[in-house]
């Protein structure tokens, strides 16, 4: 049998930026040049996806990453031809480096007659010849239950207590970590734990779909910095209700703090438009031009983490360890912020 003697990268063109910054992270563990497999993955003039792969890959650790963000058919399409091209040139064993998993809203039925797209997602990855999954802050941890193949969800906010700490816990400022709605009470509350803030929820209710009727802030917010958390933004639309409703209740001060940032549709206009001084996101989704020239909206690097844990997979030791500030922190010593 032939040994996998190194982990290969190879990316897809949801986020290739990430890519490379992954790539250049871990040619700085190894000591050795890590850049991206040369391939391509292009577009035919209908609009099917071609891969080709122009170096050999036979018995070797490959790592796919691609996000499945905006245009998030494409991007999974791209993902699933890229594994079976790898498959089919006899590859050791094929990670997906999923940094934002799409389709994880629909993780369950929410009425009769609709689909749970997250467990299909889940099987075509499967049957790709997707041997491993590495993503970030699922939308519904159940998700990894989907898959009959590991899973390891790494999680932002580790890198959000650093980057916290390094902008507010020096001044000594009062924080108070908001949860959006009471579905994200536990992602809150984690992150309070870690930088010894205070916990606060915005409780909503709707009349339907997409309408929120009212909001309230349970919880003591007044001449506290209010840093709400959540895993995504797509619009934006609860999370600027939140932040007047906390400026109403007395709050000093109002930042978010969102794993991935979708940012469809108004979303980048209501931020600019909105009373918090700051949105903090990862990488993990590549952002727009829109986005970029947005000045309320800054990005800290998820590189260094997924690097460290494309290492760890390679050499069969803990990936969990990610989670805890001293493992994480010298990874991201001077790095983890970034405009």
């Amino acid at each position: 049998m032939h040994n996998i003697h190194e982990p290969k990268l190879i990316s897809g063109n949801a986020n290739r930026p990430l890519a490379l910054d992954i790539a250049q992270r871990m040619s700085l563990l190894r000591g050795v040049e890590s850049g991206l497999v040369d391939a391509r993955v292009e577009r035919f003039n209908d609009q099917e996806i071609f891969v080709e792969v122009y170096e050999n890959v036979r018995g070797e650790d490959m790592f796919v990453i691609q996000p499945t963000s905006n245009p998030a058919n494409d991007n999974l399409m791209e993902l699933m031809i890229m594994a079976d091209a790898l498959r089919r040139s006899s590859a050791a064993r094929i990670t997906a480096v999923i940094p934002y998993f799409g389709y994880a809203r629909q993780d369950r039925r929410t009425k009769a007659r609709t689909p749970i797209s997250a467990k299909l997602v889940a099987n075509l990855l499967t049957e790709s010849g997707i041997e491993r999954v590495l993503t970030m802050d699922l939308h519904a941890a159940q998700i990894q239950g989907f898959f009959d193949i590991p899973v390891d969800n790494l999680y932002a906010s580790p890198i959000f207590a650093l980057d916290i700490d390094h902008h507010f816990n020096s001044a000594g400022a009062q924080i108070t970590v908001v949860s959006p709605d009471v579905g994200g009470v536990a992602r809150a509350r984690e992150l309070a734990q870690r930088i010894g803030a205070g916990l606060a929820i915005v409780d909503k209710r709707r009349v339907r779909p997409g309408e929120v009727a009212e909001m309230t802030v349970m919880g003591e917010v007044e001449d506290q910095i209010c840093i709400i958390v959540d895993d995504l933004c797509d619009t934006a639309g609860t999370l600027c209700k939140a932040a007047d409703k906390l400026i109403e209740a007395g709050a000093r001060e109002v930042h978010a703090y969102i794993s991935h940032g979708v940012f469809s549709g108004p979303a980048v206009q209501r931020i600019t438009n909105s009373r918090m001084k700051s949105v903090v996101v990862t990488d993990s989704i590549q952002p727009t031009p829109q986005v970029q020239a947005a000045q309320k909206i800054r990005r800290v690097p998820s590189a260094p983490m997924f690097a460290q844990a494309i290492m760890n997979i390679w050499q069969g030791t803990s990936v969990s360890s990610l989670f805890e500030h001293e493992t994480l922190a010298p990874i991201y010593e001077g790095l983890y912020t970034r405009s």
